[in-house]
């Protein structure tokens, strides 16, 4: 209209409903490379560090910015991205699958998943005397985290002493420092298997796929108790009526109770 028509800008933003301070309106390029230096620094000293974190360490600072604007440049940056690193293990040895001829030489520990009739997660941690295939335990819960592991085999350590070693895979709760203090004071040896190589803990995992077929498979769990309810009957079969073939048909109680060699 001020263009063709020779409207004043005034009567032309008037026509138009416009605001004469959005008409007149220039954008303007923002330099934040003083944010994004800082806070390039501040993430590079503490990588964990989240926004809050950041935006109050860079007032303490002296920095007048607003969160606003340091939010919007943390973004940018992609800090929001929780940044996982990769944890490293140290190197497993490669080990023979150790074949105990006594009781109490060797346990194998592991866990199995599954979940309740209203989609609930839980887990089973088995633990089993290589032996004579014996189930020690077999504890229920949604989160088993390594001091749970520790307080399983403090009940058994009661009710049937400790192993001379433990046979384990390199999940969280067994490469934990706690779980690793425990042993030592009490003189027992943590065999970790490869990471990807179940078969070096061979007599857990056939356990497993026996407890998935037998047990989590063939029930509809309501709740935690119905699952420790049933795990417990079919540990007690499992133990003193079911003939293993490795055992010569007999059942890992036969086997303890007279205390044969395999």
């Amino acid at each position: 209209m001020h263009e063709a028509h020779g409207v004043s800008i005034r009567q032309g933003c008037q026509a138009a409903s416009l605001p004469r301070s959005t008409y007149r309106y220039e954008r303007r390029e923002r330099d934040d490379s003083d944010v994004i230096t800082a806070l390039s620094e501040l993430v590079e000293q503490k990588p964990g560090i989240g926004f809050w974190q950041a935006f109050d360490r860079l007032r303490r600072a002296g920095h007048s910015w607003n969160h606003k604007r340091v939010y919007r440049i943390y973004t940018a940056m992609q800090l929001n991205i929780r940044r996982r690193a990769k944890k490293r293990l140290p190197a497993r040895v490669k080990q023979r699958l150790f074949e105990p001829g006594h009781p109490n030489q060797v346990w194998s520990l592991d866990f199995v998943h599954d979940s309740l009739w209203n989609g609930r997660t839980f887990r089973l941690l088995n633990v089993m005397d290589d032996y004579n295939r014996q189930v020690l335990w077999v504890e229920a819960d949604t989160s088993l985290p390594s001091l749970r592991v520790i307080r399983v085999l403090e009940r058994l350590e009661e009710s049937r002493g400790l192993p001379e070693m433990i046979r384990v895979d390199n999940g969280p709760e067994f490469i934990s420092h706690k779980l690793d203090e425990w042993c030592r004071k009490r003189g027992i040896t943590i065999a970790f298997i490869q990471p990807g190589k179940p078969t070096q803990n061979a007599y857990v995992e056939r356990l497993n796929g026996t407890i998935r077929r037998e047990l989590l498979d063939l029930h509809i769990f309501r709740s935690l108790d119905d699952v420790r309810q049933k795990a417990s009957d079919w540990q007690n079969d499992y133990n003193y009526h079911r003939p293993h073939k490795s055992l010569g048909k007999r059942t890992p109680m036969d086997l303890l109770l007279n205390h044969e060699p395999l």
